[in-house]
């Protein structure tokens, strides 16, 4: 009887409970749209916050994808570690499964924090002007996430302004890659006129977007759109594919785009190449934080992440460095002589390393370089390759020197910027000068490579052509910009899109990646080329596959050819 009195008991007490106390059918720390879109905040504080937040959701580019830079997916590095995911780009396992650079769902993250941005600024008291600057802001950033989704995939699903709840159907097709260009260009257009010039934001607002960042962003797009992979050349069988992945027949006409969209921004004059030349102008790009040649880079604190992660193995103390990147052979191959010329020289030696284009050494580490207060060792048994068991290190007898702060008769690191360029003017000219030759505008082209050869510090020559022969003709001025792209955006996320869309990555990531074994003799080194990586390319990798988690969870998914 006690034991019935006892379970009636509890039961009213849970009754009771039941009566008084609602249970969440929301997490009590959630923050709602109402909270940050206040109609009293005047000064728009909150809402500013959440904009900003979504800065944070670009990619960061430096040693993004496990450890490693994704240009140690191409031809021009390995990563060092053996165990990198990296790998997977140049080693035939790709799959839609194990995808290591999955941008759809970051992508899609600031596209709808853009969006919830866009419905409920209006509510907030802020200045006209403010509300403006702060819309074309939140426009671009989702144009900048569709286009990072349509280099990867081909086209995607276009929202629009639609703000989806989890009720509604989330079953939505690709659009068409040519619908996805116009949509990216119109957003361009339409924000440029809304954004400041890069010459009236003050160094306080530093990384706010300018407008000659639309307009570099609706120019690499277009650039992209005429390149041979998209305009016409498509691998794909299946013909509902093609058309998501490129246009489906070619027009000369892309590249005049590419040409009409590269005018305006160069005739601005605010953003421009830096003035002087040499080893040293080339690296103060990348640890200056303002300067005419960056348009937009991802802001960070000052540190010495970079210094940290990809210098030689053989600096412990003070300064620890862990060599993430091993350049290869091919890549500094690709330096011309500092006449400009091609080098056709011995690479069994360290006579290489001479008279060549100076950004050679602004960009890799070698055998014998100044660094922290001695010599890089990058011989075998040398403190930066002491082929320890298990130790990470180079794996090509060169490490990775671009974006770092000069420390060569330095004791330790001391913090540096280092804000990954996302929109360089140097590119802008690349760009230009690619559309210039396609279009057969060689002798324009060549003027325009030149600048940027200039600012390296290679030697003007005769007539001022920097190593550019005369009479070149448009397939041989085609190579070299190609070359160039592969020296001054190195390591910027470049080239392993680029050598998709010129249509090459058949040719140039299937082969061997190379680096050195130096042996020490005596008083001087012995060279031997030494095999690094078996590169593997299949046609089907010119786009990356839609992540199998997407596949599944969105019946109308189209996958990309030779993906399940």
């Amino acid at each position: 009887m006690k034991r019935v009195t006892h379970l009636l008991t509890m039961a009213l007490i849970f009754a009771s409970v039941s009566c008084t106390k609602k249970f969440e059918t929301y997490p009590e720390e959630r923050t709602f749209e109402t909270d940050v879109f206040d109609p009293t905040d005047k000064q728009g504080v909150l809402a500013t916050n959440y904009l900003l937040g979504i800065f944070s959701f670009l990619p960061s580019g430096f040693n993004r994808i496990d450890g490693d830079f994704l240009d140690a997916g191409t031809d021009d590095a390995v990563p060092s570690s053996f165990a990198s995911s990296i790998s997977l780009f140049t080693n035939g396992q790709l799959t839609s499964s194990n995808y290591p650079d999955n941008n759809w769902s970051n992508s899609y993250t600031i596209i709808r924090r853009s969006n919830v941005f866009l419905k409920n600024i209006g509510i907030v008291p802020i200045p006209e002007a403010k509300r403006k600057t702060q819309v074309a802001e939140a426009r671009f950033l989702r144009a900048f996430a569709y286009f990072e989704l349509l280099k990867r995939y081909g086209g995607i699903p276009l929202v629009g302004d639609t703000v989806f709840n989890l009720e509604d159907n989330l079953d939505l097709p690709r659009n068409t890659f040519e619908e996805c260009v116009n949509y990216i260009v119109s957003e361009c257009d339409a924000i440029t006129t809304e954004l400041p010039r890069g010459s009236t934001i003050p160094a306080t607002d530093f990384g706010h977007i300018p407008s000659e960042a639309a307009m570099a962003l609706k120019l690499r797009v277009l650039l992209y759109a005429a390149s041979p992979l998209y305009n016409g050349g498509g691998v794909e069988s299946n013909p509902e594919i093609r058309v998501l992945t490129g246009y489906p027949t070619a027009s000369e006409a892309r590249w005049v785009k590419v040409i009409e969209a590269a005018e305006p921004l160069i005739a601005i004059g605010y953003y421009k190449l830096p003035t002087g030349s040499g080893t040293s102008v080339y690296s103060s790009v990348f640890t200056t934080k303002i300067n005419t040649d960056i348009i937009l880079s991802k802001q960070s604190p000052n540190s010495t992440t970079i210094e940290n992660a990809n210098a030689p193995v053989g600096y412990v103390a003070p300064a620890t460095s862990n060599g993430r990147t091993s350049p290869t052979q091919n890549f500094l191959d690709a330096f011309p002589n500092l006449n400009g010329t091609p080098y056709t020289g011995s690479t069994l030696t360290s006579v290489q390393y001479d008279n060549r284009d100076p950004r050679l050494k602004a960009i890799i580490f070698y055998n014998g370089v100044q660094w922290l207060g001695r010599g890089v060792q990058t011989f075998e048994g040398g403190l930066d390759k002491p082929n320890v068991p298990f130790k990470t290190q180079t794996r090509t007898s060169y490490y990775l020197r671009k974006f770092m702060g000069d420390f060569t008769s330095s004791s330790t690191y001391s913090n540096q910027s280092h804000n990954f360029p996302y929109f360089r003017f140097a590119e802008v000219l690349l760009s230009y000068a690619e559309a210039l030759n396609e279009l057969g505008r060689t002798e324009d082209a060549v003027k325009e490579i030149a600048k940027i050869r200039s600012r390296a510090g290679i030697t003007a020559g005769p007539n001022s052509r920097y190593g550019i022969k005369t009479n070149i003709d448009q397939l041989e001025m085609a190579d070299l910009i190609k070359n160039e792209r592969r020296i001054e955006l190195a390591f910027e996320e470049h080239r392993f899109w680029d050598v998709r869309r010129w249509k090459i990555a058949s040719t140039v990531l299937n082969g061997t990646a190379r680096g050195l074994s130096i042996t020490p003799n005596g008083s001087s080194f012995e060279f031997e080329h030494q095999d690094v990586a078996t590169l593997t390319f299949k046609d089907k990798y010119y786009h990356m596959p839609v992540p199998y988690s997407e596949v599944i969870k969105n019946k109308k998914l189209i996958q990309n050819e030779g993906y399940y």
